[in-house]
């Protein structure tokens, strides 16, 4: 499993950019499109104010979550 961290790097936190296994600053759209084709099956893609972010999928752990702390 790739781990996907966010970077809260846009307006209020929100993740501009996110880390993906050894790929810094990966934007946004891009990180999106990837999940969507299924290259992180572990991932999913939500909608808020009509921008996508990627997700984990649920599980109880919350050390994997994409907006952890560093």
């Amino acid at each position: 499993m790739t781990k996907i961290i966010g970077n809260h790097d846009g307006k209020g936190g929100r993740n501009d950019t996110y880390d993906i296994g050894n790929r810094k600053n990966v934007r946004r759209p891009d990180a999106v499109r990837e999940v969507k084709r299924g290259m992180h099956p572990d991932a999913h893609v939500v909608k808020i104010n009509g921008r996508e972010y990627v997700r984990d999928n649920p599980d109880t752990s919350k050390k994997d979550n994409v907006n952890r702390k560093k």
